[in-house]
């Protein structure tokens, strides 16, 4: 049995050595690219691999997409081997930003139709400030795996979908940003402040508790479904800054037992590069 959502510090502990698990440490900072790449050289999971947000978990950008585009599928299907992740591997994501940033790797994996995949809950400060073993040593990039590579279209939506739903309201937009950002009262990262007409706020910080760790998934079901408003989720559609931490609050749903929300890869830095789509600010 794959752990497909959460996986605790005291189960990964005991899966170290064990040769059907992958780690990979998915440390990322939006404001320096960089920053996640040094943390991990000065310490990591032991076998963890690096998986960089901008280099290895997103194309190019350009000038109508988001700032964080879905990876080319061959490209990430031949790193994901490299880094041994095959079909009957159980891979464990992590960082050390509440699982803002590994829930990427988390989403992109189920979309190419790999179901053993479950983010470290609490990530890297709960793993150290139990005092679980960690390494500088670097862990070659030449292993050999054969990742699913089954990339599914109905995981996602684009502009066109969501500019639907938001003309119709046939679809829940949730965006997690934080609120300031939603409310166009500061904007950090993008020219364009503000949030898509008709969508609500769920920052995806309010998936945790005060520990860090996501909240116990009967409370987690009561939040999503105050916000669902009797909806269902294949009703619901995510989204924030890039197509990043949106996918927090999707892995939050599905630990809740709501599995079926969909992303809006380019989120708010795509929907901002065609000005004929439509900016709300305000709550």
């Amino acid at each position: 049995m794959y752990y497909t959502t959460l996986v605790s510090t005291d189960d990964l502990a005991r899966h170290l050595d064990d040769p059907h698990w992958v780690v990979v440490d998915c440390r990322f900072t939006l404001t320096d690219a960089e920053a996640g790449r040094q943390a991990y050289l000065k310490g990591h999971i032991p076998g963890a691999r690096y998986a960089h947000l901008d280099e290895d978990l997103s194309a190019s950008t350009g000038p109508n997409t988001g700032r964080h585009p879905l990876p080319d599928v061959q490209a990430l299907t031949e790193k994901l081997c490299q880094w041994g992740i095959g079909v009957n591997k159980q891979v464990v994501v992590y960082d050390d930003s509440f699982g803002a940033m590994a829930v990427r790797l988390w989403w992109l994996l189920r979309w190419l139709g790999h179901p053993g995949v479950a983010l470290l809950d609490g990530g890297y400060p709960k793993w150290t400030r139990e005092h679980r073993p960690t390494t500088h040593e670097i862990c070659p990039a030449d292993c050999k795996g054969a990742c699913a590579s089954l990339p599914e279209r109905s995981q996602y939506v684009l502009a066109d979908e969501v500019m639907h739903a938001m003309q119709t309201g046939d679809k829940l937009i949730i965006d997690a940003r934080p609120d300031r950002r939603f409310s166009g009262e500061y904007e950090p990262l993008d020219p364009v402040a503000g949030h898509i007409p008709g969508a609500i706020n769920w920052m995806f910080d309010e998936n945790l508790d005060l520990d860090g760790t996501f909240m116990p998934p009967e409370a987690l079901r009561e939040y999503y479904q105050a916000l669902l408003k009797g909806r269902a989720p294949s009703e619901v559609i995510h989204m924030c800054g890039s197509g990043v931490t949106a996918c927090h609050n999707i892995l939050a749903m599905e630990v809740a037992g709501l599995p079926g929300s969909r992303l809006y890869v380019g989120s708010w830095s795509e929907w901002i590069t065609d000005p004929s789509r439509p900016v709300a600010t305000g709550e």
